[in-house]
Formats: structure tokens, C-alpha cells, sequence
């Protein structure tokens, strides 16, 4: 019991952070399905949702396959692919005396991103567990051509959204009680990502619940803390309320 109060103030300590005065509230909806090689090898594929806006709008929708190598019980290594659709936000540009220039409207598109990561992991007697993962993400926007508003002309024309592709390194700190075979197994983590400079920290509080042998589900409570982005990207800090199934078959 001792253990397990310590832990719960760890995972406080590490939930507490500022709350900027400008967020907004999303749900994030997953499922995901694993199949075990070997001993050592194992597949996977996913699927989830999300949303943004206070949950009111359908932010994007992802679908990804990856595949994982552990080497023994304290490393292991992934590899996959996503394949994401973005509802990417409108956009509004305004003239030297503050008057409307165009306007963009929110449109669909496409992203790809594969990525690599290494995981180290130790677990003390007293079941708590702490891991450290490193991940290497590379994200691919294609053009897209979309339509705007000339506010001066007022008639609608295209606009070409050039394609993009950014590097990023994400670097997750998480601790967990992990006791075999226990009905929870609640977990706190801490992830950086960064390129070229931190661009945000989130931070994450929840537990897996074991239904049964081969399925759990999970429910978390996340912050995405935004400290640095692309004057193109709308990206507000945001609170979301998470839920996932896995199933191992």
C-alpha cells in the first residue's frame, strides 16, 4: 500500500502542470491489435480518432502498422508506419490596417509518417517500472490544392498548400506499478518533442485495466503543453480525455 501511495504522488507531481490561459479540450478514441512472432518479434496494427475544439469538431483519424523486436527484458526496439488524415485548421490573413485579406477554410489532407524507437525498461521488486523510450518520426505532408476567399475581389480561388516534411525526436519518461496479474496498472509519463528546440511537452496520467488474458482497455487523461511551432501550424495547448482497447492474439 505504501508503494502504491507513492506512486500516485509521483503521478500527481507530474499531472500538475501550468494550464495556459488559451487550450482547448479534445477525446481520443484507439483501438489496437498485437500478434506475437516469438519470443521476440511481434506485429501490430491500430487505429484511432480524435478530436479538437472542445470536442466538437473531428480533428483527424490515423491507421498504422508497426512491428517490434525485443532483445531481452530490458530492450527493445519498433519500427512503423501511420497513415493519418488531418482536418487542418482554417486559415485567415489580414492587410497592414488590420482589414481582411483571404480566408482559408478548414480542409481534409493527408499525412504519412514512419518512425523508429528504442525502449529501455527496469523493473525494481517493488513493481514499479520505469522505461525510457527515444523515438525518430519522420512526417510527410503532399501538396494539396484548396480554395480561399479574396475578401477584396470576393470570388473564390485556388490555393496550393505546398507539401512539407518535418524530422523529430520524441523523448517519453514514463513510471508504473506493474504488478502481475492485477486488475490496474495505473502509469504517469513525460514526452519532449523536439526539433531544433522542445515544441512541446506532454504530459500523461492514466491506467490500463485487464479484462482478460488477451484484452484490456486503457483510460488517460493527457496535456499537450505547446512551447514552439511553425507560424503556419495552429496548434493550441490542449486537454484530452483518452480511451483504448487492445486485444493480443
Amino acid at each position: 500500500m505504501r508503494t502504491f501511495k507513492q506512486l500516485a504522488a509521483v503521478l500527481m507531481l507530474i499531472a500538475a502542470t501550468p494550464v495556459a490561459a488559451q487550450s482547448e479540450g479534445g477525446l481520443i478514441v484507439g483501438a489496437e491489435a498485437e500478434k506475437k512472432i516469438d519470443s521476440h518479434w511481434s506485429m501490430s496494427l491500430e487505429a484511432d480518432m480524435r478530436t479538437r475544439n472542445d470536442f466538437k469538431t473531428m480533428d483527424r483519424w490515423t491507421l498504422g502498422l508497426g512491428g517490434e523486436y525485443k532483445f531481452n527484458k530490458y530492450l527493445k526496439a519498433n519500427a512503423g508506419y501511420i497513415l493519418m488524415n488531418n482536418n487542418f485548421h482554417e486559415k485567415i490573413s489580414y492587410k497592414a490596417n488590420g482589414a481582411y485579406n483571404n480566408w482559408r477554410p478548414s480542409y481534409w489532407g493527408i499525412r504519412h509518417r514512419v518512425y523508429a524507437s528504442a525502449t529501455g525498461t527496469y523493473k525494481f521488486k517493488n513493481n514499479i517500472r520505469l522505461s525510457l523510450r527515444e523515438r525518430w518520426q519522420y512526417t510527410y505532408r503532399p501538396e494539396k490544392t484548396t480554395q480561399r476567399w479574396d475578401f477584396d475581389n470576393e470570388y473564390w480561388e485556388d490555393k496550393v498548400v505546398a507539401g512539407k516534411a518535418k524530422h523529430q525526436l520524441r523523448s517519453r519518461l514514463q513510471i508504473e506499478y506493474d504488478k502481475k496479474k492485477a486488475l490496474l496498472t495505473p502509469y504517469a509519463n513525460v514526452e519532449l518533442f523536439n526539433s531544433l528546440g522542445i515544441e512541446s511537452v506532454r504530459y500523461t496520467v492514466g491506467t490500463d485495466i485487464r479484462l482478460a488474458k488477451q484484452h484490456s482497455l486503457q483510460v488517460y487523461y493527457r496535456f499537450k503543453n505547446t512551447r514552439n511551432v511553425d507560424e503556419d501550424d495552429y496548434d493550441p495547448n490542449m486537454h484530452y480525455l483518452g480511451l483504448g482497447y487492445k486485444f493480443k492474439l
